[in-house]
């Protein structure tokens, strides 16, 4: 059975992804990941803080050593929490909204990542410490699918990133919503990542008009695909749920695509 989450906790965040991650957690939409607009992180949930730790992160250059866990007993389940330096201790109450301490970045994060909070599941009698193992994540919110067909002009740019400005939001603020893909929305990182997932009730994979995998239930395995800007392979598209803005997230180790430029996007399956 799936723990639901509605409006009350994602409309704290400006957006949120079950699928974009390579980490077994988020395997069928088991974890999901919730970007706040704040470094202090609000609580997903109600319940009894009933312990932190301090865990080692993946060496990276430009991320903290270490990570922390936070483990939220709501009542009827164990609530798992990543990527907050906690400021709560075991036997104190949140409520949702309350901080629950700053963001971490954290080594498990790809460059292009931005700091977030990574939420997860447990039944009290399960292993609570172990990464993978989580219930399936639903969210009770209108999610609104829209069209892209492939092309767009670059409005924003960091090293290993770039955002066009197609698809637009249909309805900034007032909804969440995802590049559409067979009727749903299309959710993880392509190809870069293992695999992804179609919400909303879609029933193919597909991005800019191509099938790009294979859809069991919600989630998809990928095709072996590469993804061109310009004709210039990239590492991949990061595909998530947006409240206030869409815009298709480009990313590469070393992105070579300033701001107005425009781009098309081409896929080519591997042989």
């Amino acid at each position: 059975m799936a723990v639901t989450l509605g409006p009350e906790t994602l409309f704290q965040y400006y957006r949120f992804s079950l699928y974009n991650s390579p980490f077994t957690a988020h395997d069928e939409g088991r974890a999901i990941d919730l970007y706040p607009e704040t470094e202090t992180a609000p609580s997903p949930v109600a319940g009894e803080v009933i312990d932190t730790k301090t865990v080692e992160a993946p060496s990276k250059p430009y991320a903290a050593e270490h990570d922390h866990l936070i483990l939220i007993d709501t009542g009827e389940y164990v609530a798992r929490t990543l990527h907050v330096d906690p400021t709560v201790e075991p036997g104190e109450t949140v409520s949702v909204g309350d901080p629950l301490g700053d963001l971490v970045r954290a080594g498990f994060f790809a460059p292009w990542v931005p700091n977030h909070i990574h939420l997860g599941f447990r039944n009290h009698e399960d292993n609570l410490y172990r990464a993978s193992g989580s219930l399936p994540i639903s969210v009770d919110t209108d999610l609104r699918a829209v069209p892209w067909d492939g092309t767009g002009t670059v409005t924003d740019a960091g090293e290993t990133w770039v955002r066009l400005d197609e698809p637009t939001h249909p309805a900034p603020g007032d909804q969440f919503a995802g590049v559409e893909s067979g009727g749903g929305v299309l959710d993880g990182g392509f190809p870069h990542y293992e695999g992804g997932g179609v919400l909303a009730g879609g029933t193919r994979a597909e991005l800019a008009g191509r099938a790009v995998g294979t859809l069991s239930d919600r989630t998809v395995a990928w095709e072996e695909c590469t993804v061109l800007a310009n004709g210039s392979p990239i590492t991949g598209v990061a595909l998530f749920c947006g409240r206030d803005r869409l815009g298709v997230k480009l990313v590469d180790y070393e992105m070579d695509l300033p701001v107005g430029e425009e781009v098309e996007l081409s896929i080519e399956r591997e042989s």
